[in-house]
């Protein structure tokens, strides 16, 4: 199976399957001289684990991170680093009805179609229980980012909606964001949320969110005008993750609605810098990162896994009628935030090492 390394210069290859022994990835292009151990990862991974809440699936994974190189006494060595997440809770009996039947919405059948075989527990390959490992090469990023731009540096994503509830933006409160089941930065709107998604859980149904991230500290010069645009690869990265069906950069749609007046962000200078007077843009100008924050919304379909019945049909072709078993997550948008934000990560690690690796090189045309 191809295509399972993400990024170029910071890159990281994930490897394993949602019931296998184990799930991990190899991340390469990680400086030498960078302190790093277990202990570093573990705190954004504990964000993404299932179990934790009635919000999400049941499944009782730790989720423990475990460094098998690329390390030496606390410090990065330059060299590969292999992660490593055993699975401990996996119930392949769940999935014994499926091995002859297309879930709809899911990944079966097109498996089948492409490979010729696949492995039904748990959806396998493309099963989300992939995404930890994205968040551990993504913790990884974060790191190092921080340790290059300084505090002023913060990637936090949040969700705005869920079903058809949106926050208010009116009482957005960061700080709202880690005391709730549902990174939702308006606590009203989170007590929505609950009493949703318990009606939705009881009708055996599921519900899809919109997740928005921010980047701030981000220099301006990150990026490539043409091929690889921050803002393409910052979709390409969202686009990636499991039940991902639409990215928006900035403001996004509602750019075709207003004035181009209004549309493009206008500059001053404040204090012997450039300022913008709004950031419709996202922080991205040219597909090169202007200063701005950079912004993004990324919206997540319902979760494909529910117990309503539902029309199919089986690998002999026959119509069947099923309904999916197992311990699934009522809203995979909510997990899917520690997720966006290592996607993030990687895609401005990954852009800003290529940056500096092509304006860097060569002695300034003055000296």
């Amino acid at each position: 199976m191809t295509d399972n390394t993400f990024g170029k210069l910071f890159s990281f290859t994930s490897f394993g399957e949602s019931h296998g022994l184990a799930i991990g990835c190899v991340v390469d292009g990680v400086p030498p001289k960078v302190k790093l151990q277990e202990a570093d990862i573990q705190p954004y991974l504990d964000r993404r684990k299932p179990g934790q809440n009635r919000f999400v699936t049941q499944r009782s994974e730790a989720d423990q991170v475990e460094i098998l190189s690329g390390v030496f006494e606390g410090m990065t060595t330059g060299t590969p680093i292999c992660l490593l997440i055993k699975n401990t809770d996996q119930r392949s009996k769940d999935y014994g009805d499926i091995a002859t039947q297309f879930r709809p919405g899911h990944a079966d059948f097109t498996y089948t179609e492409k490979y010729g075989i696949r492995d039904y527990r748990g959806g396998g390959r493309s099963s989300a229980r992939e995404t930890a490992v994205r968040v551990a090469a993504g913790a990884i990023a974060d790191i190092i980012l921080t340790r290059i731009l300084g505090t002023s540096f913060k990637i936090q994503a949040s969700i705005v909606q869920i079903g058809p509830h949106k926050i208010s933006s009116d009482r957005f409160d960061a700080s709202e964001i880690n005391n709730n089941p549902f990174f939702c930065a308006d606590a009203q709107t989170a007590l929505i949320w609950a009493d949703y998604l318990d009606d939705v859980r009881k009708q055996g149904s599921s519900a899809g969110a919109i997740i928005e991230v921010v980047a701030t500290g981000v220099p301006s010069g990150i990026g490539q005008p043409l091929y690889a645009k921050l803002d393409s690869e910052i979709a390409s990265a969202m686009m990636s993750i499991n039940a991902v069906k639409a990215v928006e950069i900035g403001a996004g749609f509602s750019l075709s609605e207003i004035a181009g007046e209004i549309a493009g962000d206008e500059m001053q200078m404040a204090n012997g810098k450039p300022e913008f007077l709004s950031n419709n843009a996202g922080g991205i100008l040219g597909g090169i990162s202007s200063g701005a924050p950079i912004t993004a919304r990324i919206a997540i379909k319902p979760t494909s896994s529910i117990l309503t019945t539902r029309k199919s049909i089986d690998t002999s072709g026959k119509n069947i009628e099923l309904r999916t078993k197992g311990r699934h997550d009522p809203c995979v948008g909510i997990r899917g935030v520690p997720v966006v934000e290592a996607m993030m990560a990687c895609v401005l690690l990954d852009l800003m090492m290529r940056h500096h690796a092509q304006t860097t090189i060569l002695p300034e045309a003055n000296s």
